[in-house]
């Protein structure tokens, strides 16, 4: 019988079960299920809403259930419906009418905006730790390639000098964002909905901050409509993680193309890589091109409930039982892709030499060499231009701006002098960018410094 067919005179049909029933994956909320009853009993037996020798009894025999369940041996039944059911269901049946006191003061509603809340709370709390991880791993790969001159892009077309760790610092800097962003979510999570009630709070004399200093959170929702309504955190964990997989994707396009023979830019491990069934030179970066697939699985999950919570009408409906499923593929899809991303990162081999090749290639030293032409008094636009010219003549002629002899400098203008050679030097190039933020060498050291402490403060915050 159902814990609450008092009001029914027959019995739901096998089909409605199955597609109400949600035991199937929020069993995973076992503990912070029990947890929560725990502090809710603790509270009404202070509060003297139960007597406290009921209250003790229901807390030890809640921790029974946890110790059991930890050990897998309680099983997880269809007609049990939902965590919260299953977990009282057994209470009663070792402790009886005691058992049934237990949901005094609560309903379904705050109990599973509570259990979900708290799960949220652990689950950001490790992707945190895992972020923080990769950005440890982007900062060592900076820390061996400072001097690793490589060209960086805008459409995909070579643009300007830069160095590896100077692209390895621009990652580190949106990871960041992220730890900050699922930072950011936990204070606006880190609320109390227990004591909501269904919709509309309880006439019993409950103490809700009693429970929320418990249980861990830094205040109490303060509308009861809100406490068991809300779902806003699930859909901005989503955005978080969302944005977080579009980094990585961003991330793993790179190393698939730096990966082809096309560039040579960096090897990845062969613990990382994978073959083909039928061509036996093939090393392929399927790590990369599962974390770029997954990522549109994550966005699948944020636009799915975006699309359940967007004409829902107030307070709580069935429909948000949708939350948890979506909530936790988002996260099992992340707390999976992290940690391989990262020993991919970790192992990989960087070919230096290539990416000097390359940057050595497609005029990108043109803006440095305008730039010479600016610092002797010239107009940018008019530098520009007269760059320009002098790029169009190199390609025609099968040259380089470095090979171009002083006498062709000069027949586009009388300003270059043999001084213009280090101007156009990559290292020259490089180094001259000293602007806070830059590929200079001592730039980039002050990248790394302040991903550094990022990385330990937060570790000490953790």
């Amino acid at each position: 019988m159902k814990l609450w067919s008092g009001r029914f005179d027959k019995n739901t049909d096998q089909l409605v079960d199955e597609l109400n029933a949600s035991i199937t994956y929020d069993n995973r909320l076992f503990r912070e299920d029990i947890t929560g009853s725990m502090a809710h009993a603790s509270m009404l037996g202070k509060q003297n809403i139960i007597p406290q020798e009921e209250a003790d009894k229901i807390i030890e025999a809640l921790a029974g259930i946890l110790a059991d369940m930890e050990q897998g041996k309680i099983p997880f039944n269809i007609s049990d419906e939902d965590i919260h059911m299953c977990v009282e269901a057994e209470l009663t049946r070792r402790i009886g009418d005691s058992g049934k006191r237990l949901h005094t003061a609560r309903s379904r509603n705050d109990q599973v905006a509570l259990d979900f809340r708290m799960y949220m709370k652990n689950q950001v709390a490790e992707i945190r730790v895992l972020v923080m991880k990769l950005m440890e791993a982007l900062v060592n790969l900076s820390e061996k390639n400072m001097d690793t001159i490589m060209p960086a892009y805008t459409h995909l077309q070579r643009a300007q000098p830069t160095t590896f760790a100077h692209y390895m610092m621009a990652y580190a800097n949106m990871l960041k964002r992220d730890v900050l962003r699922l930072e950011d979510c936990l204070i606006r999570m880190d609320e109390l909905p227990l004591g909501s009630g269904a919709l509309t709070g309880t006439t019993y004399p409950i103490d809700r901050q009693y429970v929320a200093e418990k249980l861990g959170f830094a205040r109490v929702c303060e509308n009861s409509l809100d406490g068991v309504s809300d779902r806003d955190y699930a859909i901005e964990i989503l955005s978080d993680l969302s944005i977080l997989m579009m980094h990585l994707s961003r991330f793993s396009e790179e190393i698939i193309m730096w990966c082809s023979w096309e560039f040579k830019f960096i090897e990845l491990d062969d613990a990382y890589s994978t073959g083909s069934s039928i061509m036996p030179q093939k090393k392929n970066p399927d790590i990369a091109e599962l974390v770029r697939g997954k990522t549109g699985r994550v966005y699948g999950s944020l636009m799915g409930f975006l699309t359940v919570m967007k004409a829902l009408p107030l307070a709580y409906n069935k429909d948000m039982q949708e939350d948890k499923e979506q909530v936790f593929d988002a996260v099992d899809t992340v707390k999976a892709c992290l940690p391989v991303f990262t020993a991919m990162v970790e192992t990989m081999s960087v070919n230096k030499t290539n990416m000097r090749n390359a940057a050595a290639r497609g005029f990108i030293n043109a803006t440095d060499c305008a730039d010479y032409m600016v610092k002797k008094g010239l107009p940018f636009r008019d530098a520009y231009t007269i760059v320009g010219r002098l790029v169009n003549y190199c390609i025609s002629s099968e040259k380089t701006l470095e090979n171009l002899s002083l006498e062709e400098y000069k027949s586009f203008s009388p300003m270059f002098e043999e001084d213009v050679y280090n101007a156009i030097d990559l290292e020259t190039c490089v180094n001259m960018r000293r602007s806070q933020g830059g590929p200079a060498y001592e730039s980039v050291s002050a990248q790394v410094a302040s991903i550094k402490k990022f990385l330990e403060d937060n570790a000490n915050e953790a």
